[in-house]
């Protein structure tokens, strides 16, 4: 027996909440229900355990999780469609305030909304808490795309539109997506695996090419010395490569390389 329901998308739209009208077996309609609702609860503070390893999770009789997939896609291309000439600034979630880099998000995220641009974050603590406060402080648009994780991450307070994701490849996308510019600042494995996306995606050509830039030339010397010497010179990568990256440590020299390429 199939019956036709209506899912609820949590957009946050003019209209209200989105719906998905589809038709599916009764049974499975209750289990779908069920599944959808107690799998969203995955707090911070949850002990570490299978259930947080959500790709090793996915099997062929769970394809119901599509529809949790596509609320995410359907909330967030809905949210960010209203930002215009976003800037996303990634960095570490570790930096405290009183860090030099601290400060230098900040002033970035000040320059670039004096200059017309709004700021896109991962919506947690130190570099991205950093240009939210800077962004939010100046009166622009300050996004926050927080990731659920069972540490670490938390919403930082100064995100004036914040979007939760379940799924980092969700999040990935949408990054790409709303930005005419990276800003790349000192971080980790999830700062590296967002600045080398870009990278390639604009080296493939599966998206159009924009300002990536590094600051903190410090800490950026030894990762470029070795693409340079090691994957440079084994001829890994073409030198029109590495020219689509740009060191600068300058906000106001940062904004005004974005505004080369990005009309505002």
């Amino acid at each position: 027996m199939f019956s036709h329901t209506r899912l609820r998308c949590s957009g946050r739209d003019h209209g209200g909440p989105h719906h998905l009208v589809v038709a599916m077996p009764a049974t499975l309609l209750l289990f779908a229900h069920v599944q959808l609702d107690t799998t969203g609860d995955f707090r911070r503070d949850a002990p570490v355990d299978d259930k947080q390893y959500l790709l090793d999770s996915l099997k062929p009789a769970e394809s119901w999780r599509i529809f949790r997939i596509m609320a995410e896609f359907v909330d967030s291309i809905d949210t960010l469609s209203r930002v215009e000439r976003a800037v996303s600034v990634f960095g570490s979630a570790r930096v405290k305030p009183e860090d030099p880099y601290y400060e230098m998000a900040r002033q970035l995220a000040d320059r670039l909304v004096q200059a017309g641009f709004n700021v896109i974050t991962g919506g947690g603590p130190g570099i991205m808490e950093a240009a939210n406060r800077g962004a939010a402080d100046a009166g622009g648009v300050s996004v926050g795309m927080n990731i659920q994780l069972p540490c670490e991450q938390k919403p930082n307070p100064y995100a004036n539109i914040s979007i939760n994701y379940h799924y980092f490849f969700i999040r990935k996308v949408m990054f790409v997506k709303s930005s005419v510019a990276y800003v790349v600042m000192p971080g980790g494995f999830g700062t590296m695996d967002e600045l080398f996306e870009a990278l390639t995606l604009i080296q493939t050509r599966r998206i159009k090419g924009f300002p990536v830039i590094l600051m903190g030339s410090d800490y950026w010397r030894g990762l470029l010395t070795w693409l340079k010497k090691t994957m440079l010179a084994e001829g890994m990568i073409a030198q029109k490569d590495l020219d689509m990256i740009q060191v600068i440590d300058d906000p106001e020299q940062a904004v005004k390389h974005i505004e080369r390429f990005v009309i505002v």
